[in-house]
């Protein structure tokens, strides 16, 4: 699968954002998706996952629980990312993934497929 991510730009704290994630490809409901970030000079760190089918499951790294929402669309074949109460930490470098199964995991090794990224700059 071929992942397309958008939505990134310039924000102030408090402030919101919506990344899309757009899929290649029939069987976009075979994959968990998840969300990964890499700020300058930091390892990629994990954000969101989301499960296959319907979407019924989803995880958030303790750092974006309660701000942000991961769903997904595969009618569209989009997933979502949802950030609200954006922090200036929040800035960095925004990836989707892809993981064919039912449930996507934390570790960026457990995806295959990834997006080019979109850059999230909060100011403070």
């Amino acid at each position: 699968v071929q992942l397309q991510a958008s939505g990134g730009g310039l924000v102030q704290a408090g402030g919101s954002l919506r990344l899309s994630c757009a899929a290649s490809g029939r069987t976009f409901s075979a994959y968990a998706m998840g969300w990964f970030r890499q700020a300058l000079g930091k390892e990629r760190e994990f954000v969101a996952t989301i499960s296959w089918g319907g979407g019924g499951s989803t995880n958030y790294a303790d750092s974006v629980k309660g701000r942000f929402t991961i769903s997904r669309d595969n009618d569209k074949n989009t997933v979502y990312l949802q950030m609200n109460s954006l922090k200036p930490e929040d800035t960095a470098v925004y990836y989707c993934a892809a993981k064919r199964g039912v449930l996507g995991g934390r570790k960026a090794d457990d995806f295959g497929s990834w997006g080019q990224g979109t850059q999230v700059t909060v100011s403070s």
